[in-house]
């Protein structure tokens, strides 16, 4: 069962953060989002689908405790967090865990302009769903052919690509069947994260031109990610973001010239996302929610 969209007048855009390969800032990258959006004026809820890590759901928690203890209004989303590891072959069994994370959406998007929602690093029937419901599909990768490759082969003394892999060809399943449900378009963005602060680094030209070819090919967005800062894992303990308030209270020590660089940072990533009208979204909303 495939919920509405917000393809459909009153239901939310679902952000799917999603990426087989771990380790590349899917979660920081999806609470970025969730704080950004709040900030903004609009109204989030988000899932966690990675109950057996559940980085996602432990920022959060380390957000409101540490809201409560410096005494700041942070702001939090509403949060569940569902278990998408586990792939299982009954029929019954999918259909009904597909049940329960459609259910979770629908009652999300009572209350919600967004739902943002941090997948597991690996491939499960309940992620390849996930993926068929978004309405914006963002994936982190690091800036290496390590990571290129869930994407796309490359030929080893050109580094030309050579066809599409097994991540890039699930996606391209996913939007058919969003297509053939609702006619609607999957947004894909590409973020590319860690990367080199050296403009002329040779990695960094190569998979640039690579994701400049693939882009095309596959129909996605690619923008610049998050360069490799020390600041964005020291702001997990506390449940922070670079977007929060730059100020001694909020930070928990006094601010320095990393926190400015990674807001500008993260600013300008979110306008390059152009991830809709958070006003727009919440007139749609509220009169959702006033039919209901």
């Amino acid at each position: 069962m495939i919920p509405e969209t917000s393809s459909q007048a009153g239901f939310p855009r679902v952000i799917v953060v999603a990426n087989e390969k771990g380790g590349s800032g899917k979660s920081t990258v999806a609470i970025h989002i969730a704080v950004a959006l709040m900030k903004s004026g609009a109204s989030v809820a988000t899932i966690d689908l990675d109950s057996r890590q559940s980085t996602f759901t432990h920022y959060i928690e380390n957000r409101r405790a540490w809201a409560e203890r410096v005494g700041r209004d942070l702001g939090i989303p509403n949060h569940i967090c569902l278990d998408g590891n586990l792939d299982v072959a009954d029929a019954d069994e999918r259909a009904a865990r597909c049940k329960a994370l459609t259910d979770a959406v629908v009652t999300l998007a009572q209350n919600s302009n967004y739902i943002v929602i941090d997948t597991p690093g690996h491939d499960s029937f309940l992620v390849r769903f996930v993926h068929s419901i978004a309405d914006t599909l963002i994936t982190p990768l690091n800036d290496s052919f390590v990571d290129f490759d869930v994407l796309a082969g490359v030929d080893p003394e050109t580094f030309a690509v050579t066809g599409t892999s097994h991540y890039a060809k699930m996606v391209e399943e996913a939007r058919s069947q969003r297509q053939l449900l609702d006619n609607a378009a999957i947004d894909w963005i590409v973020l590319r994260n860690r990367l080199s602060t050296f403009g002329s680094s040779r990695n960094k030209r190569l998979v640039g031109a690579g994701l400049q070819e693939l882009s095309q090919r596959l129909n996605f967005r690619f923008i610049d990610g998050l360069a490799e800062r020390v600041i964005f894992r020291e702001f997990y303990p506390r449940g922070l973001t670079a977007v929060d308030d730059i100020d001694e209270i909020t930070l928990g020590t006094r601010p320095t010239m990393s926190h400015v660089t990674a807001r500008l940072e993260m600013e300008n990533l979110l306008s390059a996302m152009q991830l809709g009208n958070p006003a727009q979204s919440g007139d749609t909303a509220d009169r959702s929610r006033d039919a209901a």
